[in-house]
């Protein structure tokens, strides 16, 4: 994937990488040509995701592995570092119910991408002490991952 400077179409440089600030990362580009910038900035869950698929973000020791295996970050060199996220703890395990007009929603939500959103509603409700997932923690949860 490359980024195309859309004034004058000429492929944007990483400028730089800013380390992880509570889960999110921001990254700026620059055109060489005329100068345009552009940045990226991921939310916590965007990161831990990519972290589950076993991407390293941050300095690795053994990024030229990483590199030619297709699992290390392209940012690994400029990033300080990022904690992967932990094992599942006890608090994950607990049932978090959803309300009929909760799951009518998420039913709205494109399949592909409905059982990685209904998990971090699920873990989103968990950490605020809620066991049922409702219209108001959805809205909630919209708000607290930028959506």
């Amino acid at each position: 994937m490359k980024f195309l400077c859309v004034p004058c179409d000429s492929p944007m440089k990483l400028q730089t990488v800013g380390p992880p600030e509570r889960g999110s990362l921001s990254v700026v580009y620059a055109c060489p040509e005329c100068g345009y910038e552009m940045a990226m900035l991921t939310n916590a869950y965007e990161t831990q995701i990519v972290q589950s698929l076993g991407v390293r973000i941050g300095p690795d020791t053994q990024a030229k592995g990483a590199a030619e295996s297709g699992s290390g970050c392209p940012f690994a060199a400029m990033v300080p570092s990022a904690d992967a996220p932990g094992p599942v703890q006890a608090a994950d395990a607990v049932t978090v119910r959803w309300t009929a007009a909760a799951e009518a929603r998420l039913e709205r939500i494109p399949e592909f991408v409905r059982p990685m959103a209904r998990t971090g509603i699920e873990r989103f409700a968990r950490e605020r002490g809620v066991l049922e997932v409702d219209e108001t923690i959805l809205d909630a949860a919209r708000d607290f991952f930028g959506m």
